[in-house]
């Protein structure tokens, strides 16, 4: 596993910031919250052009920042035998659907309980380059998103993967109802992402935030709802729900970005979104072959869409996705 005694070090150049004090600039380039960053000034773990400065300091735009993040307090990540569905597994990867409430990698607050903690329960390798913390993932879910998610099982198929999903090559495809209706069948939205400056548990669309871009296109349009496929063509924390949020039709039972309201209309249990990452295409790291996955609606959301479609032919489907033409992508849709 990668040595947690190392302290992580990175470098960041103001540009476009110029102004922003250090503290909200160093927790918007290192994901911190402002307390944080604050207290990493404070010990000394941070210079600006090679010098102590304030939390206070303005920063200029030819500004260079290093920081210097401790390693935290060893930790070991304990196995746990914990149920996990497993859709596909060879020597190099391994693809499971995740079930909406697991978070998927330790954190402080939960260290156990988690996807890791079931894929190392498992007793199967794990590629090491995701971090101690992190083994063998590629990409992740928000905690209450379900579907699927990929694992690489070796260190080539970390690095392919990695490169595959840089370079757009892995489709993530996810099932989304949104409140409302969208102005168009498909709407392209590419607007940068970064942590709410007012609320450091929230992401916004925020000018001087990493790229993100979302293709979205309407299924099926039902009373109070649209079912949208959304395309990540970035993957950025929180992308799809902020990303519809910003169009006015926040995720059905998302109370973060202001879908929670109509809960019960919608037939959700608390603190279910109505997010599923449905449809994976990937090339497999060591062959090069495609590879195509898909997850059905689980329970919960599959309950939540037939109460809302009221289309009774959907009951008998074995999948209402695909009984709606989820997986029928256009010629348009990457």
């Amino acid at each position: 596993m990668t040595d947690r005694t190392v302290a992580a070090q990175s470098s960041h150049a103001v540009g476009a910031q110029a102004g922003t004090r250090l503290d909200l600039f160093v927790a918007n380039e290192c994901r911190l919250s402002r307390t944080q960053a604050a207290t990493l000034i404070a010990g000394g773990h941070v210079s600006v052009n090679g010098l102590a400065e304030k939390a206070s300091y303005r920063t200029l735009s030819r500004d260079v920042v290093h920081v210097m993040i401790p390693p935290p307090p060893g930790r070991e990540v304990i196995p746990e035998d914990l149920p996990l569905t497993v859709v596909y597994e060879d020597d190099a990867l391994l693809v499971v659907d995740k079930a909406a409430g697991m978070v998927v990698h330790p954190a402080p607050g939960n260290w156990s309980g988690t996807l890791v903690n079931a894929l190392m329960g498992r007793g199967s390798p794990l590629a090491e380059g995701g971090g101690a913390e992190r083994p063998g993932l590629v990409h992740r879910l928000d905690k209450e998103t379900s579907g699927l998610l990929v694992v690489a099982k070796t260190e080539h198929a970390h690095r392919t993967l990695s490169a595959a999903l840089a370079a757009r090559t892995v489709r993530r495809r996810y099932a989304a109802l949104c409140w409302g209706h969208l102005a168009q069948e498909r709407i392209v939205v590419d607007a940068p992402l970064a942590r709410d400056p007012r609320d450091r548990q929230r992401m916004a669309i925020v000018s001087t935030g990493k790229k993100a871009r979302t293709t979205l296109v309407r299924v099926a349009r039902f009373d109070s709802v649209d079912l949208v496929r959304a395309h990540l063509h970035t993957g950025r924390t929180h992308q799809i729900r902020v990303h519809l949020s910003s169009l006015g039709h926040p995720v059905v039972g998302d109370d973060t970005y202001g879908g929670g309201g109509g809960r019960r209309l919608a037939s959700l249990p608390p603190r279910r979104h109505f997010l599923h990452a449905a449809w994976l295409t990937l090339p497999h790291p060591d062959t090069g072959k495609l590879l195509e996955l898909r997850s059905a609606l689980p329970d919960d959301l599959r309950a939540s869409l037939l109460s809302i479609a009221r289309m009774p032919e959907l009951y008998d489907h074995p999948d209402p996705l695909d009984a709606l033409g989820f997986f029928n992508a256009d010629p348009d849709d990457p």
